[in-house]
């Protein structure tokens, strides 16, 4: 199975046992994979269901389903404070590979990127390509940029972390062990400079337990890949 193609369809695509395939998709697989009809592949419906396929023409017909377990048995949303220039291209990919499930960007006050429509389809281009890649279950939702104040105020996981920089707080590692393998989390990590403290004060306010992820300081698209490894090791070892 490692060896075969793997190709994250819209659920939509499936119908009556057949994929029916994009333009896109029949160009990606044709003209850059070189495969020919009676191949075979796997497709993924990003919401966790795998199939073994066959190409046949335009379309690709069903032949199994897959059981695959690649999922992190806790579900963990990444607030990002947007970094600047194409920095959370690789923070989008990143995280996918480590098994985020939700990256939700935000716009704080020291964010010097100016989110555009365009900016949100690529990263979610990148989250189905990185998925793909990685052999994820599901494609990570990436979300609409919002401002920090309101993404704080309608965050509901039942643990949320604000990764800070400086200061006497405990590490996010430590925070981990009373996490239940099966809880939900929120992550937070915050952009060039770190976050204000009004945002910090705020982010409290709102249920988040401040955290370190060490004594150096990490750039803001390094935290974020930081955090997440620390929270995948400590669910995949069941430590908690």
């Amino acid at each position: 199975m490692a060896q075969l193609q793997r190709l994250a369809i819209a659920p939509s695509q499936l119908q009556d046992e057949k994929v029916v395939l994009t333009t896109q998709q029949q160009h990606y697989l044709n003209r850059v994979l070189r495969l020919r009809s009676g191949d075979r592949l796997i497709v993924m419906d990003g919401l966790g269901k795998w199939w073994l396929a066959q190409l046949t023409g335009a379309e690709a017909q069903i032949l199994e389903p897959l059981n695959v377990q690649t999922e992190l048995p806790g579900s963990i949303t990444l607030m990002v404070a947007l970094p600047k220039g194409n920095g959370f291209d690789e923070v989008v990919r990143c995280c996918t590979e480590l098994g985020v499930a939700c990256i939700a960007p935000v716009v704080s006050d020291r964010t010097l990127l100016n989110p555009s429509l365009q900016k949100l389809e690529r990263w979610r281009r990148i989250a189905q390509e990185a998925a793909e890649q990685s052999e994820r279950l599901i494609v990570p939702t990436i979300l609409e940029p919002v401002s920090f104040a309101a993404a704080i105020s309608t965050a509901t996981a039942t643990h949320r972390y604000l990764c800070v920089a400086r200061g006497s707080h405990s590490h996010l590692q430590q925070a981990l062990n009373s996490v239940s393998l099966t809880s939900k989390m929120l992550i937070a990590t915050g952009p060039e400079g770190g976050w204000t403290a009004a945002e910090v004060e705020c982010a409290i306010a709102a249920g988040f337990q401040p955290v370190s992820l060490g004594r150096r300081i990490l750039r803001a698209v390094t935290a974020p890949v930081v955090a997440l490894s620390l929270t995948a090791a400590v669910l995949e070892s069941g430590s908690t």
